[in-house]
């Protein structure tokens, strides 16, 4: 035993055994770091910033080319729209140039008939239910009719 208690107090075996908790401890205390240590490091999360400060720095200027882009499409359907007005009405225009469709709107929409001719004009029984109802306000003062009159062809404007 004596061996043993003197191998156990040598210094090798001391300075091993020392050693040998030295690197228990410096294992231990590297798993721990480890294990605290965020994996977010600095230079990420400065890359983090950086991408969230551009995204908020153009979030607005995007914003506004979308619906700029918007409004030129719906700037260039009105366009279209006016140019295919100008058209129809320039059909038109050249439409009335001719004496043939001037009599036959004039005809039709005055109801001119050319000499020797007999006119009739058709009126729709619906028409003349609808003129039997209008009757009843026949009762109303004048004015209400002439302001009725106004607000009718003020909403057919619109």
């Amino acid at each position: 035993m004596a061996v043993k208690d003197r191998d156990r107090f040598s210094t090798s075996t001391r300075l091993k055994l020392l050693g040998e908790q030295t690197a228990a401890r410096v294992y231990r205390s590297q798993t721990k770091r480890q294990a605290r240590r965020s994996r977010l490091t600095g230079r990420a999360a400065l890359l983090a910033m950086v991408l969230c400060s551009l995204i908020v720095a153009l979030a607005y200027p995007m914003r506004q080319y979308v619906s700029q882009r918007a409004q030129i499409g719906e700037l260039e359907r009105q366009r279209e729209q006016a140019r295919q007005r100008v058209e129809q009405l320039r059909d038109l225009k050249a439409r009335w140039q001719d004496d043939a469709y001037a009599k036959q709107q004039i005809r039709q929409r005055l109801h001119y008939v050319m000499p020797g001719e007999t006119g009739y004009v058709v009126i729709d029984p619906d028409a003349t239910k609808q003129a039997r109802a209008e009757r009843g306000a026949a009762e109303r003062p004048w004015y209400t009719d002439v302001w009725d009159g106004v607000d009718r062809s003020d909403a057919a404007d619109h």
